[in-house]
């Protein structure tokens, strides 16, 4: 970031929670970076509403961290052979949780990210992985989750963060990252066959010519 690059309000003041938006914001696509701050926005909400504990001060950095990082194996600096979510949880993890929080939040933070597209498991295998799997439906407009929030808080999170192509700009950078490995080998690694990323892979060919947002999103 340079000096007039201006910070949103609605990050966190402490130390990693900064840093860990000015790295979001040097890697991510600007669709996804204003997307990881909508989740930010709907989970910091939901954790307030139900008075979880990473709406407190002392656990909310790793909330936010979470949610920023959530859709980071979706850049070219961690487009590496695992799939896009345990990429992304990786780098959270060992690239930037490992010196600064306990070996067991550092591991909460990598559940919620690498399960974040696995649903009927995120939503059950910890209280964090459950608000960044909620919050990333609900910016998605999944009617499932749509309960854990309403219309006005929606239009004001989205009037702040406008949403762009975000469905286009997310799954074009998932389906390219698989369809650009080496070999089909690496392709079905980085996009196993019944993942999200790998229904997404199999619209694609199947609709080679299509230029719209993948028809599997």
């Amino acid at each position: 970031m340079t000096e007039d690059d201006t910070i949103p309000d609605c990050v966190p003041s402490d130390t990693l929670s900064l840093a860990a938006y000015a790295h979001a914001f040097e890697n991510l696509h600007p669709a996804i970076l204003a997307h990881s701050l909508r989740v930010w926005l709907f989970a910091n909400a939901l954790a307030r509403r139900e008075g979880s504990e990473y709406a407190n001060d002392r656990r909310m950095h790793l909330l936010f961290v979470a949610c920023i990082f959530h859709d980071m194996g979706s850049c070219s600096a961690y487009n590496g052979p695992q799939r896009f979510e345990v990429e992304g949880a990786d780098a959270a993890k060992q690239g930037f949780l490992a010196p600064h929080v306990s070996e067991s939040d550092a591991h909460d933070v990598w559940v919620a990210i690498a399960l974040h597209t696995s649903p009927g498991i995120a939503e059950r295998i910890s209280p964090l992985a459950r608000l960044i799997r909620i919050a990333v439906i609900i910016d998605f407009k999944r009617p499932a989750a749509m309960r854990f929030t309403n219309d006005k808080e929606v239009e004001a999170i989205e009037a702040v963060f406008p949403r762009g192509e975000i469905e286009k700009v997310l799954g074009d950078a998932v389906v390219d990252q698989a369809l650009g490995m080496e070999n089909a080998e690496a392709s079905d690694a980085k996009a196993p066959a019944a993942t999200w990323a790998g229904v997404m892979v199999k619209s694609k060919r199947a609709n080679p010519e299509w230029e719209g947002v993948n028809k599997a999103f």
